[in-house]
């Protein structure tokens, strides 16, 4: 029997899982995503959404909140199941191949859709939708992505779960460097995939969120990320910012996310800011990522990337 492309199997997932959210609505009953909201802390293991976490600067014996506004808009969905293929480092630590619901989740997001797709399916107006002709030459595919669960510490000092989507070839790194990270009590205000800001990186830093896959540009160019590959990933963005110097004509700095203005400058003392003395650092280099925080036209301190070979 002829075996059908994944591309139609994912439409067909889709259309599938669409279907049963229907049916579960029109019966009445609760869908996950509605389990989810009402109970967030048995969906996810985590606080629930919009909880605030205080800002730490302490600089000069300055002890006023200055920092993250905690922007929260976002509704996460319950983590993803293991399944037979999975690759388990550590207990509360795996990675295994794209689910179908994990597809059905990221597609159109973080993973762009054909506008042929997404007119088949009567999707309005997806975030992530290139051309068919885009579509056929793009960088990275399913079958070269990896769905990874891990544990860590919160700004409280609690064990939360965490999921991220990396390229299949940096997996096995993530996976020791954020168990290192968790055996040290590093912590990390959150880890969720940048499908639950709908694809959106400013949300998510502004949130301090922690993420790795997201099929897009460069900021401010037309050049593919490594974020589209999977072989980058935002460490703690908010305390970590991305900043660009002489931008424009007008020959400013340009930081991004707005509001953490105040963690660009690096000769202040306060937590979570990643340097080469930080752990996170030691981690990522000794596995050979770059840092964008050595980097000379802008620094990026919250990015490590990885080419693989």
């Amino acid at each position: 029997m002829k075996k059908l492309p994944i591309k139609y199997l994912v439409i067909l997932g889709i259309l599938i899982l669409t279907c049963s959210v229907i049916s579960h609505k029109l019966s009445g009953k609760e869908t996950l995503q509605d389990y989810a909201e009402k109970n967030p802390e048995t969906a996810y293991a985590t606080k629930a959404p919009g909880t605030p976490s205080p800002s730490v600067l302490a600089d000069a014996g300055d002890s006023a909140s200055a920092g993250n506004p905690a922007v929260q808009s976002a509704v996460p969905f319950p983590l993803a199941e293991k399944v037979t293929d999975s690759i388990e480092y550590e207990t509360g630590f795996f990675y295994q191949p794209l689910t179908y619901p994990v597809i059905h989740r990221i597609t159109g997001i973080s993973y762009p859709m054909s506008k042929t797709d997404a007119a088949l399916l009567s999707l309005e107006a997806p975030p992530n939708i290139l051309s068919d002709e885009e579509m056929a030459s793009l960088a990275v595919s399913y079958e070269d992505l990896r769905y990874m669960n891990i544990l860590y510490y919160d700004f409280n000092g609690d064990v939360q779960t965490g999921e991220l989507i990396c390229n299949k070839a940096i997996a096995e790194d993530l996976i020791e460097i954020f168990y290192e990270l968790y055996e040290n009590e590093y912590q990390i205000e959150s880890v969720r995939l940048i499908d639950d800001y709908n694809g959106d990186d400013t949300a998510s830093m502004e949130a301090n969120n922690t993420s790795c896959f997201n099929y897009r540009p460069v900021e401010g160019t037309s050049s593919l990320s490594k974020h589209a590959l999977g072989c980058a990933i935002d460490i703690n963005p908010f305390y970590n910012p991305y900043v660009v110097f002489n931008k424009g004509k007008a020959g400013e700095t340009y930081i991004s996310p707005a509001g953490s203005e105040i963690y660009a400058d690096r000769s202040k003392v306060f937590a979570y800011k990643i340097d080469e003395n930080d752990l996170c650092y030691k981690l990522f280099k000794e596995h050979g990522f770059t840092w964008g925080g050595n980097w000379n036209s802008c620094k990026d301190y919250q990015h490590f990337q990885k080419v693989p070979q």
